[in-house]
């Protein structure tokens, strides 16, 4: 079996008194969808956190791709092959769409520390970034402010954002998070393509869209993984529906 692109082992993270994260351990193998699923207050954002660097777990290990990144700063990962995508959009209104996703590409990029504005002229960047665009079915909008966008669309520009960055895995933040009903469609259909080219972690309230796309599914609960398995086997898992599923899993 090859090496998981993500390992996370025995991650533990607590403010004071309160534990967040328990212990938690599991994996994303090369080309899989793994789901994170789990009640408002599981620690779902704070373990996605702790993976991408923005918050240090105090105990346990990070490994992407076999690297032992537990201590590394969310550049680093990055260059490592990580990229993410926000629970809350975290695009830049002002700017086109092609300018985010150029800006995300210079992120994995040797001169990540130049300027924006030298780097919107670096056609190697803005090449990677039509690319990213194309895949996700924006071109028709390059040249559109950010924030002129639909929620969908701009949910949509934050998975071409991670794709710019030529990752092995993406961590997705809820990118179903308050868009309607035929813009999360949309969304499911362009994970589902991306699905085999990627290693990616998906937090997700829509149940609908995680039986749909994942291939393993992991439940949090009071910070602590309490199941793992095929949807198949989540959607029966009687500990998983007394916890969280309930008649969501009919």
């Amino acid at each position: 079996m090859s090496e998981p692109l993500i390992r996370i082992e025995g991650l533990r993270k607590s403010f004071g008194a309160l534990v967040v994260t328990d212990d938690v351990s599991l994996d994303v193998a090369p080309g899989e969808l793994h789901a994170l699923i789990g009640p408002n207050g599981a620690g779902k954002t704070t373990l996605i956190h702790q993976i991408a660097g923005t918050l240090q777990p105090n105990a346990g290990r990070i490994l992407i791709g076999g690297v032992d990144l537990s201590g590394a700063s969310p550049a680093a990962r990055a260059r490592a092959g990580l990229a993410r995508t926000f629970q809350i959009t975290s695009i830049i209104p002002t700017l086109d769409v092609l300018g985010n996703v150029a800006l995300a590409a210079q992120a994995r990029s040797p001169r990540a520390l130049r300027l924006f504005g030298r780097a919107a002229t670096d056609e190697a960047l803005n090449a990677q970034a039509r690319a990213a665009i194309a895949a996700v079915g924006l071109s028709a909008r390059a040249g559109a402010p950010a924030g002129m966008l639909s929620h969908g669309e701009k949910r949509v520009l934050e998975i071409a954002m991670a794709l710019a960055m030529e990752p092995k895995a993406i961590l997705l933040d809820e990118p179903m998070a308050g868009v309607g009903r035929e813009e999360s469609a949309r969304i499911v259909e362009l994970l589902l393509g991306l699905k085999g080219r990627y290693a990616m972690l998906l937090v997700e309230h829509d149940m609908e869209a995680v039986f749909s796309l994942a291939d393993r599914i992991s439940v949090l609960v009071y910070g602590s993984v309490i199941a793992t398995g095929t949807p198949d086997a989540i959607r029966v898992d009687p500990a998983v529906r007394a916890a969280y599923l309930g008649d969501e899993a009919a």
